[in-house]
């Protein structure tokens, strides 16, 4: 991957984080700020466990990006096939961009979340009771797995890579990238309700995923062509 591609993704996943993200998993953060995290702590403690819990949700995209990166590795592609595979992420990223801003609900059929099913429940429920460091990590993991477009996009991404090791930095840059919003949230409560804001941030990152997919449509063009 050329650094291009790396400052595209940082692009997407910053801007989108203010608008997709706080709207998908604000609440999460605001749950585990008001029931873990004692007001009489200390900013230090309080910074201590929202880090951790980002880093917790870094994690797993991580470990995602490795495994969608070592399954774009074992999978042999011809260039026609590359080519179509690309202009296929290229229309889904352009559905994507539609979907944030407002013309399609192409996330929300895809965002089915299985946040009600009983196991789930269950775990969330135990680790949002803990007040130890070590379940701001885990809830984080546990919320790495939810189901997200912006997740399925960036590991669709990682799996174009053919290789674990970019694979997995792909989805560590992505979820590396969404951690200042998911910060500010934390400290910052009306940040998740500041409507204009996210708008905002939500026309640009959709603005950006759509022509980050013509690009990508363009590039699969071009392999059709070889």
């Amino acid at each position: 991957m050329e650094t291009a591609d790396f400052i595209t993704i940082i692009s997407i996943a910053f801007l989108g984080s203010f608008g997709h993200c706080i709207g998908m998993c604000g609440g999460i953060v605001l749950a585990y700020s008001t029931i873990k995290i004692e007001p009489a702590s200390s900013k230090f403690s309080k910074s201590t466990a929202h880090l951790l819990y980002s880093f917790g949700r870094v994690s797993t995209y991580t470990i995602l990006g490795a495994i969608f990166g070592t399954l774009g590795s074992v999978i042999q592609f011809s260039n026609t096939s590359r080519g179509v595979v690309l202009i296929i992420v290229g229309v889904a990223m352009i559905l994507a961009g539609l979907s944030l801003m407002g013309k399609l609900k192409f996330l929300t059929i895809i965002e089915h979340s299985f946040s009600s099913s009983h196991l789930y429940k269950v775990t969330f429920k135990k680790i949002l009771n803990s007040k130890s460091n070590a379940s701001f990590f885990a809830l984080g993991m546990l919320n790495g797995l939810l189901p997200c477009g912006f997740v399925y996009f960036f590991a669709i991404t990682a799996a174009g890579t053919a290789d674990p090791f970019l694979g997995a930095l792909v989805m560590a840059i992505f979820g590396m990238s969404t951690i200042p919003a998911m910060f500010g949230v934390g400290f910052l409560a009306s940040l998740a309700s500041a409507t204009s804001f996210r708008n905002m941030m939500m026309s640009l990152s959709s603005i950006a995923v759509l022509l980050y997919g013509a690009f990508t449509i363009y590039h699969g063009i071009g392999f059709l062509k070889i």
